[in-house]
């Protein structure tokens, strides 16, 4: 992607693009005609299992006030127990928080170029496969990666964080 390409698109997705492009990631972030904005909307927009979609989960921690992100395959739900266990008590983040702290809207969340680095935990899970997408700072856009791409990208540990599948 050249600059005038990653120009076009919106400001958070234009930092995204930077970011991929400084790390040498392949792909570049593409716009869903539709919106993506849960996991199962990126994965029916993109044709792929829900749990190929990395969802970026905020939480706040509670005695430093950090941004906890966790990023999570689609089709798990996060174990909070296992989060605090690994990086402290945390809560629920309101919107207002996750649009400070990251400097994206719920539901585009991405993994990197934050406005503020998050403590972040990468969902195992995600390892089930060889290709997965996560949001590109805009709830419409999205980009492809494997897995231990998003552990290059990010430099975040891999752990056990999701609830046991019924």
């Amino acid at each position: 992607m050249c600059g005038a390409e990653v120009g076009a698109l919106p400001e958070g997705m234009q930092r995204v693009a930077r970011a991929l492009q400084e790390q040498g990631h392949p792909h570049a972030p593409v716009m869903l005609s539709d919106a993506a904005r849960t996991a199962q909307q990126a994965a029916d927009a993109l044709g792929v299992a829900v749990g190929q979609i990395a969802k970026s989960i905020i939480f706040r921690r509670k005695d430093d006030d950090a941004a906890v992100l966790v990023i999570t395959s689609g089709d798990r739900r996060v174990d909070e127990k296992k989060v605090d266990a690994l990086v402290g008590k945390t809560g629920r983040a309101d919107a207002e928080f996750v649009k400070a702290r990251t400097g994206f809207s719920i539901g585009g969340v991405s993994p990197l170029a934050h406005a503020q680095p998050p403590v972040t935990l990468i969902d195992r899970e995600l390892f089930r496969f060889d290709e997965i997408w996560a949001a590109a700072g805009h709830p419409h856009g999205v980009f492809k990666l494997a897995p231990q791409d998003l552990e290059r990208l990010t430099g975040a540990p891999v752990a056990d964080v999701t609830q046991v599948p019924a």
